[in-house]
């Protein structure tokens, strides 16, 4: 068996749809979470106080989801309906890519136009990522699922991080580019996001072929798309109380993703409150978007082996471990330490929860269950950043509100323990073969 084939991107179509992970992990990595953070609170926010700045930002954050999370069911059912889930994701992608490369106009106390494109810009990407995880049940067979899914993270990671190592050396050394300062090395970051975002989905668009128009018995070819939408909306709502156990492992997974997205949208904001250089926060994520890599194709192989559930386990308890640290951390040598710990587990953890929940939903209706999922994502990421706003506030420090992190892996934890896995996927097999007429 070939390497391709151990890692399951043996395929056009596949290789095609992983390349999405690596077109758009660069507005995670730079944007999200290595340098929009910290531009934010330095110049964008610059005359406020650090707490403030710290939980204005954490502010436009939730903003942001939770506009993503009143849309996605919608417009997933939408897509599902009229057969056009590429189309949705280009248009997402299109609002993503458009106010990314309009940051380069943020000055300095310009937060609410930052904080204006930063939610456009959270909203076009994670828009997108509704209508492409609802590809995956389309290019990978059921017993590669977990590979496919760990493998495309892999290849964000290593997409995203070549692209912020660029970045790096625009921000930390200006002069060596004819560049004037760090900022107008950080706008050129910006539009190399748009611009690379745009360039590397092409493939998706040109070899993903579009999953073919399924109706579901008593619906008509006719009918208008958003009334279609709207009354599977409803009629998936209610089947999700019928899969039980994909149900359950929506619940587990909002409430451990709470605590990993908390992780991941503020890490460097609330090391720049506690004293680490820009250049140290922006190269620790450079490390963890290359050390990422090996660790997430490990938690592909890992699933197969111990199982997607038990591989889920290994990662939450790593992120306990990580909110302790991040709780004493004052030195750059501790966060780069934090940074090797999140490498192990932020996209093997990511990439299991997809696959896991793909296996357990019927996939003619994938855009609509992947729809909820991105509700409870977005959701996920509402409560933990709200949380850490109103103790920064209320404090004046972050610090105070670390551990409370640590809540979300446990209470997490627990309630996948009640997801029933081989039930759960008989159930959605069996739905596939009935109820549907193309």
């Amino acid at each position: 068996m070939s390497l391709l084939s151990k890692l399951g991107l043996d395929r056009r179509e596949v290789r095609a749809w992983a390349m999405y992970d690596w077109a758009n992990s660069a507005f995670w990595s730079t944007v999200i979470t290595a340098v929009f953070p910290e531009f934010f609170s330095s110049v964008a926010a610059a005359g406020l106080a650090p707490g403030v700045a710290t939980a204005r930002f954490a502010t436009i954050t939730t903003v942001a989801l939770v506009a993503v999370a009143v849309m996605s069911p919608i417009l997933g059912a939408i897509a599902d309906y009229a057969g056009i889930r590429k189309k949705m994701l280009g248009g997402f992608l299109a609002v993503g890519a458009s106010a990314t490369a309009a940051m380069v106009l943020i000055g300095e106390g310009d937060w609410k136009l930052a904080a204006a494109l930063f939610m456009l810009g959270n909203i076009g990407v994670t828009g997108t990522i509704v209508f492409y995880d609802s590809l995956l049940p389309y290019v990978a067979r059921p017993d590669e699922l977990d590979r496919v899914s760990s493998s495309a993270f892999a290849v964000g990671f290593l997409g995203g991080g070549l692209l912020l190592a660029v970045n790096l050396a625009w921000i930390v050394k200006p002069e060596w580019f004819g560049l004037p300062n760090a900022v107008a090395g950080i706008h050129l970051s910006f539009l190399s996001v748009a611009i690379w975002w745009v360039a590397f989905s092409i493939p998706l668009f040109r070899h993903v072929p579009e999953p073919p128009r399924e109706l579901r018995i008593g619906e008509g070819a006719a009918e208008n798309p958003i009334v279609a939408g709207l009354s599977r909306v409803g009629e998936t709502f209610r089947e999700l109380r019928r899969y039980r156990n994909a149900f359950l492992m929506l619940l587990a997974f909002m409430i451990y993703n709470d605590g990993i997205q908390t992780i991941i949208r503020l890490a460097t904001v609330y090391g720049a409150e506690i004293g680490i250089s820009r250049d140290s926060l922006i190269a620790a994520i450079l490390l963890v978007q290359f050390a990422g890599i090996p660790f997430t194709f490990l938690f592909g192989f890992m699933a197969d082996r111990l199982g997607t559930v038990r591989s889920l386990y290994v990662a939450l308890a790593v992120y306990t471990f990580i909110c302790v640290l991040a709780y004493q951390m004052t030195t750059a040598a501790e966060f780069f330490v934090l940074a090797v710990a999140v490498a192990m587990v932020q996209g093997g953890s990511q990439a299991l929860s997809r696959s896991l929940f793909a296996s357990l939903v019927p996939r003619q209706s994938a855009s609509q269950f992947f729809g909820f999922f991105s509700v409870f994502e977005k959701f996920a990421g509402i409560f933990g950043p709200a949380i850490f706003a109103i103790v920064a506030a209320s404090t004046g420090s972050g610090r105070g509100a670390i551990l409370s992190v640590i809540g979300f892996f446990v209470v997490g934890g627990a309630l996948l323990a009640l997801v029933d896995v081989s039930e759960g996927q008989r159930q959605a097999r069996a739905a596939e073969a009935d109820g549907v007429r193309s």
